[in-house]
């Protein structure tokens, strides 16, 4: 079983899906979520990238201007004022 992950801004859904693993710009510090991870509800880096890794290892990356995350059994959404897909 993987992670559900959704990314929304205030004006739509920047991605939903199925991950292996999330890298979050934490306020305090990155941190990765995987699957069972401990609840939680972060703050986060302005600005900062959000990394994210699917089944087949492909990476995709978005700059995150501040925002939340929040983990629970297995579901993360990340909510942020405004974002923008990385290169790389």
């Amino acid at each position: 079983m993987a992670l559900e992950l959704q990314v929304l801004t205030p004006e739509k859904k920047i991605f939903e899906g199925s991950v292996v693993s999330v890298k979050v710009p934490g306020s305090d510090g990155p941190f990765e979520v995987l699957r069972d991870h401990a609840p939680i509800m972060a703050s986060l880096q302005n600005p900062g990238t959000l990394e994210i890794k699917d089944a087949a290892g492909q990476q995709t990356r978005f700059r995150l201007l501040g925002g939340v995350v929040e983990v629970l059994h297995n579901k993360v959404m990340v909510l942020s004022p405004g974002i923008g897909e990385e290169q790389g």
